[in-house]
């Protein structure tokens, strides 16, 4: 097997580690994905067209994505600064303001999927 591709290989293992120690030790990454399982079965059942289906899921895949990058960055910022700073709560307010943008845009593309569906 060529370095190229070992290589790779260890870096999905190492991103598979952390997408599992994400889901293992973040509620709030286990109620996305509950809202996302939600939201999947509701395609299914209201039979959403494949470009509907395809928004759906780079919503899912966006919010919980950036959500892992909020994580990231407040575990640097608590192992940089552990005790309470107000500039590292600047930046993990601004982390968590990005999920937060995410998620409102998830909420709207899902009303504007859906909605016409149950009205």
């Amino acid at each position: 097997m060529g370095v190229f591709l070992k290589n790779r290989l260890k870096s999905i293992r190492y991103a598979a580690r952390g997408a599992l120690l994400l889901f293992r030790t973040e509620a709030s990454i286990k109620v996305q994905f509950v809202i996302g399982l939600l939201a999947t079965v509701a395609g299914f059942y209201f039979h959403i067209s494949a470009t509907e289906w395809m928004v759906q899921l780079l919503t899912i895949a966006l919010v919980m994505s950036i959500e892992g990058v909020n994580t990231a960055i407040e575990k640097i910022a608590d192992f940089v600064h552990p005790d309470h700073h107000h500039k590292i709560g600047i930046i993990k307010d601004i982390s968590a303001g990005a999920v937060f943008i995410a998620a409102v845009m998830a909420v709207i593309a899902g009303c504007i999927i859906y909605i016409p569906k149950i009205f």
